[in-house]
């Protein structure tokens, strides 16, 4: 298990990383206005609101890691939090943060 913890606290700082990424101020490179043409605003505006979705995201892997990582404490990683089954080797393999079996993540 300290293999997965590893990982865990690796995928956690890679997180944080692109979070504080997302988070930065935008470069102050000139102004925006929005017009009724399409310009440099409209496009720095696009921009911010792809990176506030990207960073929602980065919040809830967030928030699975650290799940994942108090169920390894409490000797429960690897149990489905929804319904208590075991979640597949294969599935915590790939996605070791992992708290939902996959019907329950489909749902």
């Amino acid at each position: 298990m300290s293999d997965v913890r590893e990982t865990l606290l690796a995928k956690q700082q890679e997180l944080q990383d692109r979070s504080a990424d997302l988070t930065a101020p935008p470069d102050a490179s000139g102004s925006i206005s929005f017009g009724k043409r399409v310009g440099d605003g409209t496009s720095m505006a696009v921009e911010r609101i792809t990176q506030v979705a990207a960073h929602e995201q980065v919040l809830f892997q967030v928030e699975e890691v650290a799940r994942a990582l108090a169920k390894l404490d409490d000797d429960t990683y690897g149990i489905c939090d929804t319904c208590g089954s075991p979640i597949p080797e294969g599935r915590l393999e790939i996605h070791p943060w992992a708290v939902l079996c996959v019907p329950c993540a489909s749902v």
